[in-house]
């Protein structure tokens, strides 16, 4: 197994991850309105998302996605109508009781759309599909292609919690009220164009 190329793709992921995306915005919105554990939650669910991508790509999906456009094609449309679903609920949301959602069932829940969207990235699926095989030796294998696919769920990791743990900070601002239906409005607004400019893309 070659892992000379280690620091270098290390470094890559963390520049790819730090470049303007939706879940950048999604996270950033969450920990500010909803508090540090929530983001957190999220977090754990990007991660895992991404980690599945990964297995999936050392097994030989970012192969097939690269050679039957029509797989990609699903998947940005798939990624496109969750982004709207994700728009529309957070624009609900603004006006929406949340009084009877528990702690510990918010929670579960925003891991779950953590897991659902990056599942349905395509920006992770191209990254694995044309990023990571520059970085491969000639004879990769499933161990190789996994060490690589680790290390950019963990740059991932390190920059969506940072994120959470900066936008936390602004948790006492964001108070019920006002401000609040305001950030959400945003945000959802920033999905829909989100979505809009993933549909726009070939």
């Amino acid at each position: 197994m070659d892992l000379s190329h280690l620091p270098a793709f290390a470094l890559t992921s963390l520049l790819v991850e730090l470049t303007p995306g939706p879940n950048m915005a999604w996270l950033a919105l969450l920990a500010a309105t909803e508090g540090r554990r929530l983001g957190y939650a999220a977090v754990a669910g990007v991660s895992l998302g991404l980690a599945v991508i990964g297995l999936l790509a050392a097994l030989g999906l970012a192969a097939l996605l690269q050679a039957q456009p029509m797989a990609y094609q699903t998947l940005r449309w798939a990624g496109v109508a969750y982004l709207l679903y994700i728009a529309w609920d957070t624009w609900r949301g603004a006006e929406a009781d949340e009084a009877h959602a528990g702690p510990g069932a918010t929670a579960v829940a925003q891991f779950r759309r953590g897991v659902i969207t990056n599942l349905l990235n395509p920006k992770a699926a191209v990254f694995y599909v044309t990023v990571l095989p520059g970085f491969l030796s000639p004879t990769a294998r499933f161990a190789e292609v996994s060490v690589l696919s680790f290390t950019y769920v963990l740059a991932a990791t390190l920059v969506h919690a940072s994120i959470v743990t900066a936008a936390g900070t602004a948790t006492g601002w964001l108070a019920d009220g006002p401000r609040v239906r305001l950030t959400r409005r945003i945000m959802a607004l920033a999905l829909v164009a989100v979505a809009i400019w993933l549909f726009t893309r070939t």
